[in-house]
């Protein structure tokens, strides 16, 4: 259902989206910078360590589609909203954590909260702006998610310089505090037309269990052994659910995710370029500290 909104509004909403945008890749990149000063903060291997990014994966991935879907049900704006106080509510705690074993749960906390800001904040700006000017919205949406991405680790190793790594997770409250005054304001209200609909537990089930099997399996390979009864039992677990979840959503009535899209020649070969892409982005952003600052012996104190 297409919503009218005059010129200033549609700006609104677009500007109030592109924040929480801003700040969900900003925070993504800003953590992988500081993730070695951490764990020497903490005495802790990368081994566990990098829990911190794994755990953040697992979550946002897992439940992507769930909350977009509930986002269709119970309204958009609502669940967007509520993702901002936990998103925020999470970079408080992570930024307080004690030791690393509650910094990855405050860190899985964040994600959840990420998870519904990521899922529906495309849904909040087509329904904003018109068929023609769609297309300029979600890539003005795109731009801030590599602004944050690239402006991350420069702004993360300076303030960890300045201020110690904990405050790469308070600079989420105000950033986020700002952008919920914006979506209270801009965002139109919620409509209530599709809220009989059921929702596909199954679904939602199946794709987490399968999800997390396969990022768990691929990031425990290398410790537990690509061929240990382990990780060979979390492939195929992965394999089990992913295809259940797929036979599950060609027969379910209102889907999670809808696979005829994939027959859609340019929606597929997006899709797998948006993978490659972001295979390579996360990549180097993870990867990138670790050369810096244990190959080339640099510190977050260290400048040039």
């Amino acid at each position: 259902m297409e919503t009218t909104l005059d010129t200033t509004q549609k700006w609104g909403v677009l500007l109030a989206v592109g924040i929480g945008t801003f700040m969900t890749a900003l925070d993504t990149s800003v953590v992988n910078t500081v993730l070695p000063v951490i764990g020497q903060n903490f005495n802790q291997q990368i081994t566990v360590v990098q829990w911190v990014v794994t755990i953040y994966l697992l979550v946002l991935s897992g439940l992507l589609l769930s909350f977009g879907r509930l986002g269709d049900m119970r309204g958009h704006k609502t669940i967007y909203l509520i993702g901002f106080g936990i998103f925020m509510g999470g970079s408080f705690f992570s930024g307080a954590a004690p030791n690393v074993a509650l910094l990855i749960v405050f860190r899985g906390l964040q994600a959840l909260g990420a998870a519904m800001l990521a899922a529906n904040s495309p849904a909040i700006l087509t329904k904003s702006f018109p068929a023609e000017q769609r297309g300029q919205a979600l890539g003005l949406q795109a731009t801030m998610t590599y602004l944050g991405l690239t402006a991350g680790p420069a702004v993360g190793g300076w303030l960890a310089s300045l201020l110690g790594w904990r405050v790469v997770f308070y600079i989420n409250l105000p950033v986020g505090l700002a952008a919920i005054w914006l979506s209270l304001h801009f965002i139109p209200k919620d409509t209530s037309h599709q809220r009989s609909e059921q929702f596909d537990y199954p679904g939602a089930l199946t794709f987490l269990l399968g999800l997390g099997a396969l990022l768990l399996g691929l990031n425990q390979g290398e410790k537990w052994g690509w061929f240990s009864l382990p990780i060979i039992a979390l492939l195929l677990c992965a394999v089990l659910f992913l295809s259940l979840f797929i036979y599950i959503e060609s027969h379910v009535k209102s889907p999670m995710l809808d696979l005829s899209l994939f027959k859609k020649l340019p929606f597929s070969l997006t899709a797998v370029s948006a993978i490659i892409n972001y295979i390579g982005v996360y990549s180097c952003i993870f990867l990138m500290p670790y050369y810096l600052i244990q190959g080339r012996g640099f510190t977050q104190h260290r400048q040039g």
